[in-house]
């Protein structure tokens, strides 16, 4: 599968795409995957990519490919 997808209208590194979850810079992403999921709120394809921000932390987010929907899954159990 191709490491750039196409989201809200323009091409997105796995990079890009958790900078874009994020709102700010990250360390490391890995490939963008398919979640297997719509968005809830047009009913989009939505895409997953896990990341990290910072050394000490992986974060599995989650996007919608058509809105500014997102949502991210942390290991924190707080």
């Amino acid at each position: 599968m191709a490491d750039n997808r196409v989201v809200e209208g323009r091409m997105v590194t796995p990079e890009t795409l958790a900078e874009l979850i994020e709102g700010e810079d990250v360390m490391d992403a890995e490939p963008i995957t398919d979640a297997d999921r719509k968005c809830p709120d047009c009913g989009g394809n939505v895409l997953e990519v896990g990341y990290m921000p910072e050394i000490t932390e992986f974060i599995t987010g989650r996007k919608c490919q058509d809105c500014e929907w997102k949502e991210i899954d942390t290991d924190d159990d707080d």
